[in-house]
Parts: C-alpha cells; structure tokens; sequence
C-alpha cells in the first residue's frame, strides 16, 4: 500500500486530473498530493493518507467549493469502491478528459503534439458492461458477500447493484449467495486458502438472451455442486450456461486453466457488426457492446479497406475485427495466443461463412517476425493489443514489412503514445480517435490511423 503518515491535514485547490483520475493538489510544500474524488476547481480540506514510490496520496476531508461538473451519483459507494471514479463527474467532463488524457500522454510520452478529435460517447453512459468478475467472502454473522475490491487492497467492498454492469447480473449474484450460504459452500479465503467459491464470472449477450455463469473455484469438486447449480438455473432461467473454472493457485490471476461445463452448450453468442460471434469463458470480447460496434466502424473506416487488400489481424482474440473486415477485402490473417480464443475465431468464421480468413495460434510477435522473414506481405496492420502495449520486436517487424496502413486500437494512452512514437519516422498520424468504452471510470479506448510516410 505505501507508507502512512501521521494525520495531516491541509486546505488546497485541484489543478488538474492524473492519467488515473486522481485530482492533483498542491499541499503547503508545494508537492503534488494525488486525491481521489475531487475534480478541478474544487477547494477543500485534504488529508494525506500515506506516500507510495516518493508520490503522495490523499483524501477528501471536506469540500468548500465544488465543480460545476459535480453531479450526484447513481451508485452511493462509488467513493469507496473504486469502480468508479467519475460517477460524480458530469458526462461531459469526462468525455473532455479522455480526448485531453490521451493528447497528453502522447506529449509525455511519446513526446509529440497531436491532434486529437472529441471522444466518442454513449447516449445511456450506465448497465453497459456485458462481463463482470467479483470476488466473494463473509462476514461475522456468516453472511455472504460479493463486491470489487478497494484500490490498492484486497479488502472486498460490498455490493448489492453495480450501475454499469448489465442489470441481469444483480438478481443473479443474489441468488448465488443465497445459495451458498444454503448449501453451505463458503467462499474463498486468501489468508487460509480455504474455501471453495473465489469469484463469481457473469457474460451477457447484447443481442441474445443468453447469459454465462463461471463459478471459479479453489477445488475441483465441492458437496452438492449438481443440485447448486440446478437451483442456480431454476432460479435464474436465463442462465443459459454454467462453468466451472478450478484455480487452486495462490494468484492474483482470476482463471485457472481447467475448466468443465456444468450446464448447457459451455458458451453464448452474440452479434457484432452483423456478425455472429461465440464466446466462451475465457475469450477476450470488448465489455461495452454498444460501444464496441461504434469503436470497429471508427477503425473500418480509418482502414480504408479496398478488396485487393491482405489485412493483418494482430492480437485478434476471437477473430472480430478481423472479421468485420473479411467483407471488404482480399484475405484476412488473424493471430492469437490464447487457445480458447483461437478455437472460437475458427468457429466464428465458419458460423458466418467467411472462406477468406485464417487464424494462427502464436505469439503476435513470434509470427510477424516469422511472416517478415519470409517475405510476406501485407497492406493493412490492425493491432489491438493488451494494456503493456506491443513491443520492439513485433514493431520491427511491422516497419519490415512495411503495410500501407496501420489501424492501432488501444485501452492504455501511454503505451499507446510510446509505441506510435516508436514507428513515428516511417509513419505519420492521420487522425486520433479517442472512444468511451468504460463511462464511469478513467479508462479509454483509442483508435490511430497511420499512414506510411512516400520514400524518395
């Protein structure tokens, strides 16, 4: 957590927010104190709880002026939970802070002065979340519960309705704690390592009434499972699948590898783009359905795809966005490295009858440094990899292979700004499209057209 401080309190002004949402206050010192639920031109009394890597954090003790940007918020822990950092910031504000957050960190970062366009928002910023994790404990009286964890710990925070998650979700995880305190399955304890359920997964579908329910458990076999989940079902018709996970490692990692389909097909569908796609447990699906179909047409369209085009699909999870853009070019190459994800892109081209797609399971940089090497070639780069960015090797291999255009999708600004940075001599920034995909929170996603710069 960081070092604490004996109470210190002091009066101050919020200049600005960090990359995380935190407001930055100067306190008598003239240091930075980076305070969590204050936006700027707010003043008030903050109190400074403990100092991390030489950064110092705090919290709002009191507020003598507010924003004009403050709202009351739907959700009444957002303060505490950690979720959602800007449910008391007005939406317009936070639309305004994605497009400045990812202008500056290219400035910082990737030490260049772009343009960014207004980011791209939802109409209803609430319930849009079509997977959610949360762990699971107890209480004195024995009492379960189920909530996210505070920043920073792994202190669980109750919660009873989340308000940007799909509103299937709440019903269900009541019914499971009720029935796990009626079969008296406990939930995992990290101190002890007992226990048997550690988080509770839940996957929706948009265009279909098909929900998933993983139990993610400490064991392979607990008393009772049959008849838990036959009541979890008869309870909640509209579970349409039930999985077990067993992670019975000491991790912060939520999955484990083996799994087990307890009831229906293991799976859902859902539609993107006029696409069918099958997700399971473990596949990467964008967690914001509306939202993701505007992000894909934004890439689409910054592509400009032509039908002689042989287009490389990196970092593909289950094939989406390559096959969005199967439809309007020559061949698709889709890579990925998680299994799971690449069985359900072979099935996804199949289902929706697309002949011009392959998909490899590797590593995205092990394969276009391999593809490079060998000569092949392609005309359009999208790449949508995970939060750390690519890497050199991977991008090395791009300025090899030298495609007309890359299309680069990013959920972290930074890593965004540094690897754009990387390849800026050979490519130039056509547009920045920052796009809300997480309202609620500091989190954006971010779609980069880039051209190749004409060699004399």
């Amino acid at each position: 957590m960081g070092k604490k401080f004996a109470k210190e309190i002091f009066h101050g002004i919020c200049r600005d927010l960090t990359h995380e949402g935190k407001g930055v206050v100067l306190n008598q010192s003239n240091d930075p104190v980076f305070v969590p639920g204050i936006f700027p031109g707010e003043e008030g009394d903050i109190e400074i709880t403990y100092k991390r890597a030489g950064a110092l954090f705090g919290r709002v003790v009191s507020l003598s002026k507010t924003s004009p940007d403050r709202i009351d918020p739907k959700c009444r822990i957002c303060s505490s939970c950690g979720g959602c950092c800007f449910q008391q910031y007005s939406y317009k504000a936070q639309l305004e802070y994605k497009s400045k957050k990812v202008k500056e960190q290219f400035r910082k970062i990737g030490k260049m002065d772009v343009d960014v366009l207004p980011t791209v928002g939802m109409d209803v910023p609430y319930y849009y979340r079509n997977k959610i994790q949360m762990p699971f404990g107890k209480d004195e009286k024995g009492n379960v519960y189920c909530g996210f964890y505070k920043e920073n710990t792994h202190v669980i925070v109750p919660v009873n309705e989340c308000f940007i998650e799909d509103q299937r979700a709440t019903h269900i995880l009541q019914v499971v704690k009720k029935l796990m305190k009626s079969f008296r399955v406990d939930p995992y304890n990290e101190d002890s390592r007992r226990g048997i359920i550690r988080h509770v997964l839940i996957r929706t579908s948009y265009y279909k009434k098909q929900v998933m329910v993983v139990l993610v458990t400490n064991v392979d076999v607990f008393p009772s499972r049959g008849n838990f989940v036959k009541e979890l079902v008869k309870e909640c018709p509209e579970i349409t699948t039930v999985v077990q996970n067993i992670n019975s490692r000491s991790t912060n990692v939520i999955l484990g590898e083996k799994e087990r389909v307890l009831f229906g097909p293991g799976y859902i569908e859902d539609s993107l783009c006029g696409l069918w796609f099958q997700i399971s447990a473990k596949s990467f699906y964008q967690t914001n359905p509306v939202m993701t179909e505007k992000l894909y047409s934004l890439a689409m369209e910054a592509a400009h795809l032509k039908d002689t085009d042989i287009v490389l699909d990196a970092y593909s999870g289950i094939g989406t966005i390559g096959l969005v853009a199967s439809r309007s070019v020559k061949e698709v190459i889709s890579v990925e490295i998680v299994p799971q994800a690449v069985r359900d892109a072979i099935k996804n081209a199949k289902r929706n009858g697309v002949v011009n797609f392959r998909e490899y399971a590797a590593d995205a940089s092990d394969f276009i440094v391999k593809y490079a090497k060998e000569g092949g070639k392609i005309d359009v780069l999208f790449m949508d990899p995970p939060r750390k960015g690519s890497d050199e090797k991977f991008l090395n291999a791009v300025l090899k292979l030298k495609p007309k255009r890359i299309v680069y999708i990013s959920c972290e600004p930074s890593t965004l700004a540094r690897d754009v940075a990387y390849i800026a001599n050979s490519y130039e920034i056509e547009t920045i499209q920052p796009v809300d995909m997480f309202p609620q929170s500091f989190h954006v996603e971010t779609v980069v057209s880039l051209l190749r710069k004409q060699r004399e």
